[in-house]
């Protein structure tokens, strides 16, 4: 098994990136954001995953260990073939996805170019155990309390509905409720929340 590669950049595209290794360039299946990562190094490193069928085989390769996990996670899915995960985490990063799966948020893959809702809903629905048990590293960097989220409240729950219909998304309701305590009224919960989703985004924008 080819675990990594590291060597030359020698070509990036939309859909590929070739790693010259000892002469060799190896074409790799990946995302725009490991494109996005490699473009202007000279040399780099890539995670690889090598398949083999009867008709083909295809190497894919990532910029980091959280990406090819996901990958290999979302491949896992009955009905969705490495086309979709490619796409998936071209739209989403990792940390995205699992705080997606563990906020049944359904509609954030339906966003992404080719997955209708019967293969969103059995991502989030085949996943949504496993992704809050086994890759909580995926939010080590957003922060994100992937068992909160996922064993949120009623009254978190009436908040985030809430929220949504004040125009939030799933995700970002449940990932700012995940740090607030979940016993309170649902009404001081969506206060809370509003007010922290909007320094966010004040932020953001100063940014």
């Amino acid at each position: 098994m080819i675990y990594s590669l590291t060597g030359r950049v020698a070509l990036t595209t939309p859909e590929i990136c070739v790693i010259e290794c000892g002469g060799v360039g190896y074409a790799c299946k990946t995302t725009l954001y490991t494109i996005e990562q490699l473009q202007g190094c000279e040399t780099a490193t890539v995670y690889t995953m090598l398949t083999v069928r009867e008709d083909s085989v295809d190497l894919f390769g990532f910029a980091t260990q959280e990406e090819l996990d996901c990958f290999k996670l979302l491949t896992s899915v009955s009905g969705v073939g490495s086309k979709f995960a490619l796409a998936i985490l071209s739209s989403l990063t990792p940390d995205k996805v699992a705080l997606a799966i563990a906020s049944e948020d359904s509609a954030a893959f339906t966003k992404v170019k080719g997955v209708g809702n019967k293969i969103a809903q059995r991502i989030v629905m085949e996943l949504k155990d496993k992704i809050s048990k086994e890759y909580a590293y995926f939010t080590q960097k957003s922060g994100v309390d992937l068992k909160a989220v996922s064993n949120t409240s009623s009254n978190a729950a009436d908040a985030i509905a809430a929220l949504v219909t004040l125009g939030y998304t799933q995700s970002e309701a449940a990932s700012v409720l995940s740090s607030l305590d979940g016993s309170l009224p649902a009404d001081e919960l969506i206060r809370q929340a509003l007010r922290a989703l909007s320094s966010k985004r004040f932020q953001k924008g100063a940014d």
